[in-house]
């Protein structure tokens, strides 16, 4: 049996948990294709998989975190057309496979696209699933259209920051919460207004908005309501918005957990190559340092994406 070098989870708990060791080197079946992996993005939902919050639908321990790859296609299995041996791809890998911790990881072909051309694996790692997530949410579940204005709390971190761009590509009017030290940078981003969350209430400043974006959720959610225009909509990814709530402030709402979805990575590959979206890592780690980065990621704290060196 061959074997990779990985991180691998053999019980949930806290970043101890992670243990950087050989693992079985995993081989592509039917429509599947091998990527040698260059760089693996840190998120959220990581550290939420090593915890043990979501269980249902993983793969059984031990099993390998990490959905963003980016990386170089060593193998492909039967039936598959558009990915070939040697061909630079990323991928927001399905939840019911091991992850991409490691040095090389198995995807189904429906779920990668060639990378950006225009930047390094490190770079694209940081794209997948923080910008599928700001996709769907504003323009699947909210429908955001030009001249609209979307409140995006959050909006110096992972998803917020792809937000904040994908919504100015939209040309929507976009405000930002963050703390003091991003207001500058959410302006770089392209935020039109920005809250420093530290010193104002968003509610005592922002009014009127067609969509609240959550990436925060508990009672920042809830003060969000009254911020909404009539038939607005607040769109959460930490927690289901109460239907009840937005029925009685005559709104809408909705609460999205992203999917792979190879067209919209091929957008964001264009929009990348047009210089319209920019990822921004704050920090690159290697592989054997996985604990650090949840570590890390786990403080909130972090402007834009973590990502791993594999390669």
């Amino acid at each position: 049996m061959e074997t990779m070098k990985a991180v691998r989870i053999h019980r949930y708990g806290g970043p101890e948990v992670l243990v950087y060791e050989d693992a079985p080197r995993p081989k592509p079946s039917r429509g599947e294709v091998l990527i040698r992996v260059h760089a693996a993005g840190v998120n959220p939902v990581d550290w939420k998989t090593r915890e043990g919050y979501l269980r249902q639908g993983h793969p059984s321990l031990p099993l390998i975190p990490g959905r963003d790859v980016s990386g170089v296609v060593e193998n492909a299995g039967p039936r598959v057309a558009s990915i070939k041996r040697g061909d630079e791809v990323y991928s927001l890998a399905d939840f019911s496979r091991d992850g991409a911790y490691a040095k090389y990881i198995v995807v189904g072909e429906s779920e990668v696209a060639l990378k950006p051309k225009s930047i390094d694996h490190i770079h694209a790692a940081a794209i997948p699933l923080a910008a599928l997530t700001a996709w769907q949410s504003l323009f699947d579940a909210a429908q955001l259209r030009s001249g609209q204005s979307v409140l995006i709390h959050g909006a110096a971190g992972g998803v917020g920051s792809f937000a904040v761009q994908l919504a100015k590509w939209r040309k929507a009017h976009v405000i930002g919460t963050a703390s003091g030290r991003n207001q500058q940078f959410m302006r770089e981003l392209g935020a039109d207004e920005t809250v420093d969350y530290q010193t104002t209430r968003f509610e005592n400043a922002v009014h009127d908005v067609n969509v609240v974006f959550d990436t925060i959720g508990g009672d920042t959610q809830k003060r969000s309501w009254k911020v909404l225009k009539k038939s607005g909509i607040l769109v959460s990814i930490v927690a289901p918005p109460s239907a009840e709530e937005a029925a009685a402030h005559g709104v809408r709402q909705a609460y999205v957990f992203v999917q792979p979805n190879v067209a919209q990575l091929a957008e964001l590959a264009k929009l990348a190559d047009a210089w319209k979206l920019t990822p921004v890592v704050e920090a690159v780690l290697t592989l054997s340092e996985a604990r650090r980065a949840h570590e890390l990621s786990q403080t909130g704290h972090t402007r834009g994406k973590i990502v791993l060196r594999v390669v």
